[in-house]
């Protein structure tokens, strides 16, 4: 380090004389003793002599020295100003500071020259200070660093790490491996109290054998119940997890990762041509949920496809219950979460785990919706795909309600090239079907209803629907398209919560009771009646909904396109009074010509402020034409980009079927459902008049009669 040496010590003190002489004689101020000439000398140079130099001398008395004198103090002042605006005057500017103070040129340029060596002293004293400071300082942390990595341990085996042999990185990445350790050896320790023990050890209850469904009412129990508020609701009676509950809940969720691991990649041996082996399953998972329940049959499947979306949304929709009822709408009625027991980690779903309820339907008023109470686990494996599986937990609660018990169920998603996903489904449930109507029994049987077939057409249709929505490039040459991006997607939306709404309305869901009107046969007619009250989406009053469902021996893909077609709405749509109906607008969402959602109107239509909103979608395990009736002025707004959610709807439609009876050729019948929403009083509290639920009755009778003529002569 730099050292200040005696020279500069002894100008700073120089100075310090400068400012704060003490004068012991008023006749000899402003002059220097002869004991301090030397000394002034040494310390200031030339600062203080009159004449000249510090080296000039007079030439009679060489060997004496000249006589210096000090500055007076207004001489200083004067100059320490000058040197603050100043500190390098040039000669004209000395020569004029040395009259205005009396003194040589000489010894105002002497003055500067000392003044700017000991201001240049003064600053490298104070640097050295500071820099000295700094490397103390800087070589007790490094002292205390070498201190510390000589102590320190491997987090790993807890042998001693030598200085230099990691870097800062690693260090952290050790440390944070420590801490996932610790998390795992909690967790773990939870799971392990459990670990072992036959789950039927559990507490396990088959549910108690159900009444038949009081199909047949009087007209006394129409009196209309409000949306969603039904006090025989089944998932309305499942509790939340306790903390008792979660360690078992764990213990499940990772016995059933590994099972759906290995159902949705093992060969063969268990999908006997392509036919659930009970017995093989059986040798393969001595564990699981338990027995088989009383009077409960099994159900398994797989399925797998190729969808146009990437893996990690289809993992978000998955672990979101909003998204994953919204897209399943035809499957899931509802769902809910009731507890988060973890959110994954490192900003994903990696771990996450949800305990959750959903009802699962039909289309059909005929079958029975499977209400099941499970837990949702995510992990990413090793080679970087997904799984989602679920695992049911009614074991848990002290009285199941439910008549579906979901094993190990869910997919395993892989990423493929240009944004596609590999999904491989699985669907394994132990269920009671005995509630279904015959006309339905050999499709659930089946598992066309239900199955992971199921599952993965309706995921690849969204898939190409939400494609579609986000669609850019759209061909402004075909009529009727249209191409404005915003008001694609307003129309979108309003379209998915027509079909949402009219799936939840025609299923048999615990959350409403149909009533039988008449007849005994396969084509009751089922009435309920809902209120309508503060709900944007919906007119408000007494909404009468009616359904039945039939069989007729026409392929699917036909009635499809008949009942679509807006060239022949007019031979089954009775309300168009026969007339005309002209698509105004459409917007295409898939690869299947059918896949759309138009605008219709109807030349003969008594009421010319109205359109109809239609979509139309089709896959290979179900079909649907749904439509309601829109304010033309409510559209105007929707198409130019604006909020579809207060354009009132009451859908009315047809799901279409498969009656699982179809051969490699094509052939078999459809299950087709008819429907009908209709607003019979705008105030909520009125009573429903019998005239209204015959008007309703006749309408559903007569359309079903038109199909059935019309199909007959197509197949004729």
């Amino acid at each position: 380090m730099f050292e200040p040496n005696m020279l500069l010590a002894a100008m700073n003190n120089a100075d310090s004389n400068n400012h704060n002489y003490n004068h012991e004689d008023n006749n000899n101020e402003g002059f220097l003793r002869d004991d301090e000439f030397d000394s002034a000398n040494t310390k200031s140079g030339s600062e203080n002599q009159e004449g000249g130099s510090g080296n000039d001398q007079d030439p009679l008395h060489p060997n004496k020295k000249k006589r210096y004198h000090r500055h007076t103090q207004l001489q200083i002042q004067e100059m320490e100003a000058f040197f603050k605006e100043c500190p390098h005057p040039d000669d004209k500017q000395r020569k004029q500071l040395s009259r205005e103070l009396g003194l040589e040129p000489l010894q105002v340029k002497f003055w500067f020259q000392n003044k700017r060596t000991q201001m240049k002293n003064h600053h490298e004293r104070h640097e050295n200070s500071h820099l000295r400071a700094e490397n103390d300082k800087l070589r007790n942390d490094n002292l205390r660093y070498r201190e510390a990595l000589a102590n320190a341990s491997c987090p790993n085996c807890g042998g001693p790490t030598a200085i230099g042999e990691m870097s800062f990185d690693e260090h952290q990445l050790r440390l944070e491996n420590a801490r996932l350790r610790e998390e795992i050896d909690r967790i773990s320790a939870i799971a392990a109290k459990y670990v072992g023990k036959p789950v039927s050890n559990y507490p396990l209850m088959s549910p108690p054998p159900l009444p038949p469904r009081p199909l047949e009412l009087g007209m006394g129990n129409l009196g209309g119940e409000a949306y969603g508020n039904n006090p025989t609701d089944l998932l309305k009676s499942i509790t939340t997890p306790t903390e008792a509950d979660k360690p078992v809940i764990i213990d499940l969720a990772v016995a059933a990762m590994e099972e759906l691991m290995r159902m949705a990649q093992v060969d063969d041996s268990l999908w006997k041509s392509l036919v659930f082996d009970d017995e093989e399953y059986a040798r393969t998972f001595p564990r699981g949920i338990g027995p088989r329940p009383a009077g409960f049959r099994s159900e398994a499947s797989r399925e797998t496809a190729v969808v146009i979306m990437n893996h990690v949304n289809i993992v978000e929709i998955l672990m979101d219950v909003n998204q994953w009822s919204t897209i399943f709408a035809g499957m899931v009625s509802r769902a809910m979460t009731l507890a988060v027991l973890s959110t994954g980690v490192a900003g994903n779903f990696n771990g996450a785990l949800q305990v959750m309820t959903a009802e699962f339907q039909v289309p059909s008023p005929l079958v029975p919706t499977r209400e099941t109470y499970f837990a949702r686990y995510c992990k990413q494996q090793g080679d970087g795909s997904w799984a989602v599986v679920d695992i049911s937990l009614d074991s848990l609660q002290p009285n199941p309600p439910a008549r579906c018990w979901r094993r190990a169920s869910g997919c395993l998603i892989q990423e493929m090239p240009n944004g596609y996903s590999k999904v491989t489904w699985v669907e394994h449930v132990e269920v009671d079907d005995r509630g279904v109507h015959s006309l339905y029994k050999h499709m659930v049987s089946t598992g066309h209803a239900f199955g992971a077939k199921r599952w993965v057409a309706i995921l690849d249709r969204q898939c190409e629907r939400l494609a579609s929505v986000m669609a850019t490039n759209i061909s402004s040459g075909e009529v009727g398209v249209i191409t404005n991006q915003e008001g694609r997607r307003s129309m979108l939306k309003l379209a998915e919560r027509m079909v949402i709404s009219f799936c939840a309305g025609v299923s048999a869901s615990t959350a409403h009771t149909w009533t039988t009107l008449s007849g005994t046969g396969a084509e009751d007619v089922r009435v309920m009646t809902r209120k309508s009250v503060d709900d944007p989406g919906r007119p408000p009053g007494i909404v009468l909904s009616a359904a039945t469902s039939f069989w007729i021996p026409v392929p699917p893909k036909r009635v499809f396109d008949f009942l679509r077609d807006e060239n022949s709405r007019n031979e089954w749509d009775i309300l168009s009074n026969g007339g005309v109906v002209q698509e105004m607008a459409h917007i295409a969402n898939g690869r299947d010509t059918g896949n759309c959602v138009s605008l219709l109107r109807s030349a003969n239509s008594s009421q010319s402020n109205m359109l109809i909103l239609q979509e139309s979608c089709t896959d290979p395990t179900a079909s649907f034409v749904i439509y309601a009736p829109v304010d033309i002025v409510a559209m105007n707004i929707v198409l130019n980009g604006g909020d579809p959610d207060y354009v009132a709807l009451l859908p009315s439609g047809f799901a279409i079927l498969p009656d699982g009876n179809a051969n490699g050729g094509g052939d078999g019948g459809s299950l087709l459902t008819v429907a009908f929403q209709i607003l019979v009083d705008s105030v909520p509290t009125a009573k429903l008049s019998l005239g209204s639920v015959a008007t309703v009755n006749n309408l559903i009778a007569c359309t079903v009669e038109r199909i059935k003529a019309s199909m007959s002569c197509e197949t004729a």
